[in-house]
């Protein structure tokens, strides 16, 4: 889907991972059986007549819904089983009934006291045939009692189990409705819509109006569609009114007619109306301050992935395309956008009316409409109307997106050798927008953040709009032209889009480092693939949650990394005829994982099958540890999967690994890689004897992790002591990485990280100093969440003695290098955090001369965020960047205002800025998830914010769909520090008391999985770091 915006705190391990999602079972759907217990429902008369465990008799409720589509011999197994409970039940009652036989007849001629012998009694023949016909009426009643009404009519009764009732889900008039499947039927197809929308922007509601042209696949008699959270006033099938049946649990709804035959077309067409949204999904109202203080409102939509059904009745999954035509209602004081270009505006009933050119082919989650008050600034860029839009306040900060847009269209129009096929790209800032961009053919839509940039804009800020603008116009090709078929194939979206965003960049802007900001990327997606609740990159989804659970770092981050190692395998320009061909073959189609491989294969002259090769990375999860043992010329390679687990759980999965290697003859140009594939549990490799050692996965190029061995990782280091250039940055990055990541798997003792370390006081690139610190401070924070008070000082001291001195070397004024901007932030911001008073006096001072220039003085938009966080800490301080933050206009800035807010120490701000960022009055909604992040980090805020997700979690999931990336986010932040036995059943209990809102999902199960790891991984190595530090 869209550019998912992720909170990444900026310097915290586990957090900066794009975190992750859990496989929902659909279990809204079938109720629990009954369970009568005869043992406790006879008369207590017959105590002395115990049941054996078979003569409990458990009997399915007549309403139980049996899903996805019951067939034949599972109705037939059904049958099975009730008649199988009938004779069980009526053996149970001739066992009872023999069983008082046989207790009269002992009572009947067991001896008697004489004395006690009444001569009244009637004789034992009349005793007997007197019980005998009691039990006989007994049994009779009881047999009629249980047989159902239809066993004395002329009809009879059906058979069960196999009528619609029981097979279908039960409509809300109390009718049986006729599917059983999250998925749409095949038989019959959109062709094309017409729609007429009519927003209300005073009472936020809607009214809209639909035709669907429709072709038939196969003979039916029936049409199932989506539709969600909508009034339907009429509808017509033919020209003939019909009543449809809807279904809520599956947002669906049915038609049904005198059978068609295929081939034949038909039109449906229906009214409606609805309220705009409040959730960011669908056809929602969103708002701002205006600088008069105005507040403005506005609609925009948020189709991705499931909520075009909201908007209008459709055939919403990706495989369903058709054409659209838009008309759209408004206000004078509004405009109003949508995918195509407009024809005209009329006047109707007071309003405008806009229409819009037909659209190309499209699936419904690309559709897209505005209405609202922007300004523009266009170019006209090889043929095609390029436009970015904002409100009338920020105009002023459209010019470098338009630019960079430009130079981009032009890249990928030659890159693909496919002309964007649009008239026109309109690109728009929305105020209130959940994600970080979403890729709507011909309106795409994104945060302001990620598209506003201002003249005082950070380097840094210039990456991330550049970015995102990259990534969404990637998609016009890859997304938008070919479509993944179903959402268990996303990452043909969002893993091709983010890896053509980075290459893109690296091409026209080097002056961005963005190589750096993918290099971090990878590193975060080797984290989370390192889970056992990790996922294959296409991966079985059928639920709504699965799917919103899908945009995860897999898709996005491990797409683009297996992407990028195909490319660097496959000889020079194989890889774009690869992409061109398969654009060429399926566009305005849907694919598989298998076609993009298949189109690679085609083209390339290697030896290898690429399709083969690649099927292992994407169809099972996780990733390969390499491990190296050299003996004299000869290497042994062989390969494991690299699972952290707290559970020891097995994994046989074989990778077929491009495995690249250089030497310490030939070890930084390109041209110095070689290449083995290694593709067996175990092979040989054969170097020459004097090769002092071997690095592998040359630029971290490869998505697998390497172990050396003792004497392998010695001579590493010993080679980086003696010239830290002998490696790439890249190379020293990976390094650091695989050994901390070692570490946490066990396979190397953390003193090998101590000594990979003592390298480091001669590092000055970007990349590994930040990979040392991000794991560094990540197991800070677990210290300092376990209060472990004296190995927090010891760790913080260690912090200091190896990087304080880089960190006093830092400069405090403008920076022009987003490398050395990123390391400076960091630095410093880790420095003022330790309370080192060199750091906190300058950032203090600098925001006071702020304050007395009132704001004029500009600090180093990369700088905000630690000066703020640093005076926020006093109740001055609070109050001025509180006031600031409510009064800018620049998003960016703005956002480094509520991270420095939402660092605060102090508790009543705290609460107070968690119910802000809920409530949306002071604090958008749309940063919340960035709040929650922000706070936990904080010794202070981390248990009032895990307190504050428990409970609030209803309303929280009012505001983000279960499973989105959202959710997602604030799951992790909340608890990726926990490291305590008495944290893990909290969060555990929580989890399980929620059932069907959320307990099933994939992240909680990753945050589970995340605590345990970390408790192992302490228990392991406190002793350690008692002795080390």
């Amino acid at each position: 889907m869209m550019f998912c915006f992720w909170p990444y705190p900026q310097i915290d391990y586990a957090e900066r991972a794009p975190l992750p999602r859990n496989m929902i079972e659909n279990s809204l759907f079938e109720e629990e059986p009954d369970v009568v217990d005869l043992a406790k429902e006879t008369p207590s008369s017959s105590s002395s007549f115990p049941l054996d465990p078979d003569d409990v008799v458990y009997e399915p409720r007549s309403s139980r819904l049996l899903v996805r589509g019951l067939g034949e011999n599972d109705a037939d197994e059904e049958e099975e089983d009730y008649e199988s409970s009938a004779r069980l039940l009526g053996m149970s009652f001739m066992n009872r009934s023999s069983n008082q036989r046989a207790a009269n007849q002992r009572t009947a001629y067991t001896r008697q006291d004489p004395s006690s012998f009444c001569s009244c009694l009637p004789s034992v023949r009349t005793m007997v045939a007197g019980v005998f016909v009691l039990v006989l009426v007994a049994s009779l009643i009881m047999v009629i009692y249980f047989l159902p009404g239809c066993t004395f009519t002329r009809e009879g009764c059906k058979k069960a189990n196999t009528s619609q009732d029981s097979i279908y889900p039960i409509a809300t008039d109390g009718q049986p409705f006729p599917w059983a499947d999250l998925r749409l039927p095949s038989s019959v197809v959109p062709v094309h819509y017409d729609l007429l929308l009519q927003p209300n922007l005073t009472s936020m509601t809607f009214r809209g109006s639909v035709t669907i042209t429709m072709t038939l696949q196969q003979d039916t008699d029936v049409l199932i569609l989506h539709s969600a959270d909508m009034t339907i006033s009429k509808a017509t099938f033919q020209d003939k009114e019909v009543k449809p049946l809807e279904y809520k649990p599956w947002q669906q709804i049915a038609i049904k007619f005198p059978q068609l035959k295929k081939g034949q077309t038909c039109t449906l067409k229906v009214d409606y109306s609805a309220h705009l949204s409040t959730s960011y999904d669908g056809f929602y109202n969103s708002s701002y301050i205006d600088t008069t203080g105005t507040k403005r409102v506005l609609a925009a939509t948020q189709f991705e992935p499931l909520a075009a059904r909201k908007a209008f009745p459709c055939f919403d999954e990706p495989a369903f395309k058709a054409t659209f035509s838009v008309k759209i209602k408004r206000e004078a004081e509004y405009i109003s956008l949508s995918n195509m270009p407009k024809i005209g505006t009329t006047q109707e009933d007071g309003l405008l009316l806009d229409e819009f050119e037909k659209s190309v082919t499209m699936s419904t989650y690309l559709v897209a409409f505005i209405v609202a008050n922007l300004s523009s600034v266009s170019r006209n860029v090889s043929g095609t109307q390029v436009s970015v839009y904002a409100v009338p306040d920020k105009k002023d900060q459209v010019q470098y997106a338009l630019d960079s847009a430009a130079d981009l269209l032009q890249f990928y129009n030659k890159f693909f050798d496919i002309d964007y096929p649009l008239k026109k790209l309109d690109m728009v800032a929305i105020p209130d927008f959940l994600a970080g961009a979403m890729e709507n053919w011909g309106l795409i839509t994104f945060r302001e953040t990620t598209l506003l940039v201002g003249n005082h804009s950070s380097p840094l800020d210039r990456q991330l709009v550049t970015s995102v603008i990259a990534h969404e116009l990637a998609h016009q090709w890859f997304g938008n032209l070919v479509t993944m078929k179903w959402w268990n194939d996303l990452w043909l979206n969002e893993g091709f889009a983010s890896y053509m965003q980075y290459m893109s960049i690296e091409k026209l802007f080097p002056q961005l480092d963005i190589d750096n900001e993918f290099l971090n990327i990878r590193f975060r997606a080797l984290a989370k693939d390192s889970l056992n609740s990790s996922h294959p990159v296409s991966a079985v989804v059928k639920t709504p949650e699965q799917v919103e659970e899908m945009f995860d770092s897999v898709s996005y981050e491990k797409g683009a990394s297996i992407l990028l190692m195909v490319n660097s395998t496959l000889n020079d320009g194989e890889f774009q005829k690869g992409v061109i061909e398969y654009l060429n073959k399926y566009k305005g189609r849907n694919t598989v994982n298998e076609d993009l491989w298949n189109s690679l294969s085609s083209v390339s002259k290697l030896s290898i099958s690429v399709a083969q090769m690649m099927n292992t990375w994407t169809l099972q999860k996780g990733f390969p540890l390499v491990t190296v043992n050299r003996i004299g010329p000869t290497v042994n390679l062989s390969q494991e999967h690299f699972l952290l687990d707290a559970g020891n759980v097995t994994s046989n999965n074989v990778w077929h690994i491009p495995l690249t290697y250089v030497n310490d003859s030939c070890s930084t140009a390109r041209g110095c890689k070689q290449v083995f594939l290694l593709k067996d549990k175990s092979a040989k490799l054969d170097i020459p004897a004097g090769v002092k050692w071997l690095k592998f996965n040359y630029k971290n190029e490869g998505f697998y992790i390497v172990d050396y061995g003792v004497e392998g990782w010695k001579a590493l280091i010993k080679a980086l002591k003696e010239d830290v250039n002998v490696l790439p940055h890249e190379d020293r990055a990976a390094l650091v990485n695989n050994i901390f990541m070692l570490s946490r798997l066990g396979k190397v003792p953390f003193r090998q990280v101590q000594n990979m370390l003592s390298y480091m006081s001669n590092e000055t690139e970007t990349a590994p100093l930040t990979e040392a610190l991000i794991h560094l401070m990540h197991i800070l924070r677990m210290l300092e969440k376990r209060q472990d008070l004296f190995l927090v000082n010891r760790m913080k001291a260690y912090i200091i003695n190896h990087f304080g001195d880089l960190m006093d070397s830092q400069s405090w004024e403008e920076e022009s290098s987003v490398a050395k901007q990123t390391l400076r932030s960091m630095l410093l911001e880790i420095s003022c955090g330790l309370h080192r008073a060199n750091c906190t006096e300058k950032a203090m001072d600098a925001f006071q001369t702020w304050v007395a220039s009132n704001g004029t003085y500009r600090i180093p938009s990369d700088l905000m965020r630690v000066v703020f966080s640093v005076a926020v800490q006093t109740e001055d301080g609070w109050n001025r960047v509180l006031q600031a933050y409510k009064l800018s206009l620049y998003d960016s800035e703005k956002r480094r205002m509520l991270e420095a807010l939402a660092s605060t120490q102090d508790v009543s701000n705290i609460v107070w800025i968690l119910r802000a960022g809920l409530s949306g009055s002071d604090i958008q909604n749309q940063e919340l998830p960035l709040v929650i992040s922000t706070v936990c980090k904080g010794l202070a805020g981390y248990l009032y914010g895990w307190n504050f997700v428990k409970e609030n979690w209803g309303k929280i999931t009012q505001k983000f769909p279960i499973g989105s990336f959202a959710v997602q986010s604030i799951i992790v932040s909340a608890t990726s520090q926990f490291s305590t036995k008495l944290q893990l059943l909290e969060l555990e209990n929580f989890f399980s008391s929620l059932k069907d809102k959320g307990s099933q999902m994939r992240t909680v199960q990753e945050a589970v999985e995340t605590i345990k790891l970390n408790m192992l991984w302490m228990d392991k190595n406190l002793d350690t770091l008692r002795t080390w530090l």
